[in-house]
Formats: structure tokens, C-alpha cells, sequence
């Protein structure tokens, strides 16, 4: 599987409410909505997509509101933070915007020698802005944040695991290479794809089982350039006894998942097609593009859908 996967692709998540999960990620984030459409598998709900200009893979986290849901518990077998990146020297800027949001949870600290302001979201989610050079990429200013400030995408992720063993070795066979611990926490890092390359393995052994809800991550998803790889990467998953789905057609991209030894769902998703298959770059995330099964319900699906600016 060497050198097939490229860093992260996407994140999802579980919200309570549209409206102010929209609110938080292109307003006090500031972040595009390259895509608004619906779960697969439940019509009702919205999907959105929040990233850089396009969607590029390693800058979109995606997000379910299924309404009124409870809220997830924390504790181990999750991605307990997830972290973007911010240009060097830009969390004072988001310590004092973030607070005049009225954003709780806010924390600065370092780890391994990087600045971060860890935050919460709006349904208790764990959130991290990390100090990092831009390696190419470009903050999306449309949502009123300078370029100076702008998110870039994701810097990487951080697991909470009751034993940190297994995914290490998982990580490790899928290319990433095991860096520093600093107390509880192991780095592990992938070289050769996008910027989105860190994840962190905190070991919480005392820690009770985190429940899914509100605020929970879904899924932690893993980019590969096209289909072919993607392939390879499942053929060595099911080599190694992994129980991995078939490929899904997700529209903008093609999903395989499967569960870590820690708990957490992992997918691989392709960088192919990408998020203008079906809209100009202009016009991303501006209207509702639904599955091609549920096209001849898109009347009664928008009437249950609340509206979104």
C-alpha cells in the first residue's frame, strides 16, 4: 500500500441543527460550502460540504444534521479533535474572533513545538487551529476572513484510543511513518500526498467508550488519486483481514470503508471526479444537487429540508 495514500480527504461529522451548523463553518469560520445535498441513505437530512475555493481533498469537512439528535459523548475509540491549519501567526486574530463569536472551549497550547487554539463547536465538537506553513495552498476569503488568517485545510486529526497499538500498526501499514510522542500523544505522519498529513494517537486507557451523537465525528476519510489505487488499497485491506465495504459511488468522489481495531471508521475516498462534476466553481454549494435516485423527489425532499443562505 506504499506511497497510494495522499493524507486526509475529508472529515464528517454529526450535527443537531442545519442553520447554525452552515452559520459556524462559513461565518466564524469562514470556510466555502462547496456542496449542499443529501445523505445517501437518508433524503431528509442534508449533506454539506465546507473546504477551500474547490473542495480540494485535505480541506472539507462534511456534516449530517439530523435535527434533534442527542449529543455524542466523548471518550476513547473517536477523532476526538479535528485541526486545521492557519498561516504562522494568525491565532491571536482567531483567539479574539473566535471569542467574540461567543465560541467556547477556547485553549491555547503547543505540541511538538506547534502553536494551537483548541475550541468547541457548536454541538460540543472538538475543533484545533494549528500554526503551518501554506505548502501551496490558499485560505477562501469569501467568507469575510483575510488570506493572512484563512483556514487552509486540514493540518490533521486526533484520535482518542483506550490502546493506541493497533491503529499505530494500521497507520503504519497504510504509509504513515511514527514521529514523536509527547506525553500520551503519538504523532504519526505521511509524506508524498497533501498537506493534510499528521494524525496524532492519544491513549486514554482509562477513558470511558465514546457514544455517537451530535458533535461526534462519523468517519475520517483517506485520499487516494483515482479508482485504480483505491483498488490496491482495498485488495491489501481484505489481504490483511480487514472486513472493507465495496466501492460506493458517492457522487464526488468513490468511498471504501472499514472498521479500526481503535473503533474509529475509516474510509478511502478518490480525489476523482471532485465537487465541480455537477456545478461551475462560481456557484459551488449554492444550489441542491441531489442523487440521481432521488431527482424525481426533489420537491418533496426540499419541502423538508429547512433553507439555508
Amino acid at each position: 500500500m506504499k506511497n497510494l495514500i495522499k493524507g486526509l480527504h475529508h472529515v464528517t461529522s454529526m450535527a443537531a441543527d442545519a442553520t447554525e451548523n452552515n452559520d459556524f463553518f462559513t461565518r466564524t469560520l469562514g470556510l466555502r460550502r462547496v456542496k449542499k445535498t443529501v445523505n445517501f441513505d437518508a433524503p431528509e437530512v442534508y449533506h454539506l460540504y465546507y473546504g477551500d475555493e474547490v473542495g480540494t481533498p485535505g480541506s472539507v469537512m462534511t456534516y449530517f444534521p439530523f435535527g434533534a439528535m442527542p449529543s455524542g459523548t466523548r471518550g476513547a475509540g473517536e477523532v476526538g479533535v479535528t485541526e486545521f491549519a492557519v498561516p504562522t501567526g494568525a491565532l491571536g486574530f482567531w483567539k479574539d474572533h473566535l471569542a467574540a463569536q461567543g465560541v467556547s472551549g477556547l485553549t491555547e497550547s503547543a505540541f511538538l513545538g506547534e502553536a494551537r487554539l483548541e475550541f468547541d463547536g457548536p454541538d460540543g465538537d472538538g475543533f484545533a487551529l494549528v500554526e503551518a506553513e501554506p505548502d501551496g495552498r490558499t485560505s477562501w476569503t469569501g467568507g469575510g476572513i483575510g488570506a493572512g488568517e484563512g483556514v487552509l485545510g486540514f493540518h490533521g486529526a486526533r484520535f482518542r484510543l483506550a490502546d493506541a497499538a493497533a491503529t499505530g500498526e494500521l497507520l503504519t501499514f497504510m504509509g504513515y511513518q511514527k514521529e514523536e510522542t509527547e506525553g500520551s500523544v503519538t504523532r504519526y505522519r505521511i509524506e508524498g500526498g497533501n498537506a493534510a498529513r499528521t494524525l496524532d494517537l492519544e491513549e486514554v486507557p482509562d477513558a470511558r467508550q465514546a457514544t455517537q451523537g451530535a458533535g461526534s465525528v462519523h468517519h475520517i476519510a483517506f485520499a487516494v488519486e483515482d479508482r485504480a489505487a483505491q483498488l490496491e488499497v482495498r485488495k491489501a485491506l481484505l489481504a490483511t483481514g480487514y472486513q472493507v465495504t465495496p466501492v460506493i459511488d458517492r457522487d464526488y468522489f468513490w468511498a471504501i470503508y472499514f472498521r479500526t481495531p481503535g473503533g474509529v471508521l475509516f474510509e478511502i475516498a478518490t480525489n476523482e471526479p471532485g465537487f465541480d462534476r455537477d456545478e461551475d466553481t462560481a456557484h459551488l454549494g449554492e444550489a441542491l444537487m441531489l442523487p440521481d435516485r432521488y431527482r424525481p423527489y426533489r420537491a418533496q425532499i426540499e419541502r423538508r429540508l429547512p433553507e439555508l443562505a
